[in-house]
């Protein structure tokens, strides 16, 4: 059985377009998984950098400000006491001279 020049030109011709077909389909693999791997960095990166500048720039901020807070209301809690004992300062000095803390009605 002889293969005539007709389907010899045909075979080529599939040969070729095969390996066409072969050579697309590789650079589509290829090009999926480094898609997927793009994907995954950038959503990493979405995720991740926000919190990295959270944490390098933010926080410290807001731990100044919590301490801050802290202060003042220590400040706060510190002058209350004084005041109460202020006050009570005040009412022993009207028990002991009951005489100059009338009040005038």
């Amino acid at each position: 059985m002889q293969i005539d020049d007709l389907d010899r030109t045909e075979l080529e011709q599939i040969l070729k377009l095969t390996k066409e077909n072969n050579r697309m389909l590789h650079a589509m693999r290829r090009n999926a998984w480094l898609g997927g791997i793009f994907k995954v960095l950038l959503w990493a990166g979405l995720i991740i950098i926000p919190f990295w500048l959270y944490m390098q720039y933010l926080a410290p901020v807001m731990q100044s400000a919590m301490d801050t807070m802290d202060q003042l209301q220590g400040t706060g809690a510190k002058a209350q006491a004084q005041f109460s004992d202020l006050n009570n300062a005040m009412q022993k000095l009207q028990d002991l001279y009951p005489q100059y803390f009338q009040s005038k009605q």
